[in-house]
């Protein structure tokens, strides 16, 4: 049981980063001029951006290689992968339609960790 709470932590820790990047992808392009005023500069920063993705690609693989042998579905997965590759669409082929492209890829990571957190609730099995 003790295993299932890491997970389950991991779950809502993935779900807080991906929705913290996709507010963040899509309020930037609208905040980007008040930010001086606020001391809020670096959050323009590209690394600031590079180390959200990261940080949710990273917690996204954790999350979903811990609890994917108990459960064993692969549409979590799926998901995933789909939202970082809208991410990767939205930085580097559409790069106009990034405000809009990159916050549905953080939402889609965030759905894929609910959906990994229903399916490891649910499992019966150890």
């Amino acid at each position: 049981m003790k295993s299932f709470i890491k997970h389950d932590r991991l779950d809502h820790l993935g779900i807080t980063a991906s929705i913290a990047c996709a507010v963040h992808c899509a309020a930037l392009p609208l905040a980007i001029t008040a930010l001086p005023m606020l001391g809020l500069e670096f959050l323009a920063n590209i690394w600031v951006e590079i180390s959200m993705i990261c940080l949710s690609l990273l917690i996204g693989i954790l999350s979903l290689r811990l609890s994917y042998p108990k459960h064993q579905k692969v549409l979590p997965v799926l998901i995933l992968v789909m939202g970082f590759l809208f991410i990767g669409t939205g930085h580097f082929v559409f790069e106009r339609l990034e405000a809009v492209i990159v916050p549905i890829g953080g939402f889609t990571i965030a759905a894929a960790h609910l959906l990994n957190w229903r399916y490891s609730r649910s499992c019966k099995h150890q």
